[in-house]
């Protein structure tokens, strides 16, 4: 049995999907990565904050937005 197999501008039932096809610019994607990534630097440390309660959260958010920036291009990706 094979798999079907899907094509551009279809989702995987067949329909196609709603709106313009989007495209995937590695170039931005890497950009808006590093542009995240290098605010992680920028997050200093409290010293009266002895177990880092303050800046655990605030680098671990921005490492889910730079996580989602790249699910969104993978989805891109696939859809297309």
């Amino acid at each position: 049995m094979s798999t079907p197999t899907p094509h551009p501008g279809n989702s995987s039932n067949g329909s196609p999907l709603p709106g313009p096809r989007q495209t995937v610019d590695p170039e931005r994607i890497r950009s808006d990565v590093d542009g995240l990534l290098a605010r992680l630097g920028g997050i200093e440390h409290d010293p009266n904050d002895q177990h880092g309660a303050g800046v655990i959260p605030q680098k671990a958010h921005i490492l889910e937005q730079a996580h989602e920036v790249l699910v969104q291009a993978l989805a891109s990706v696939d859809r297309a």
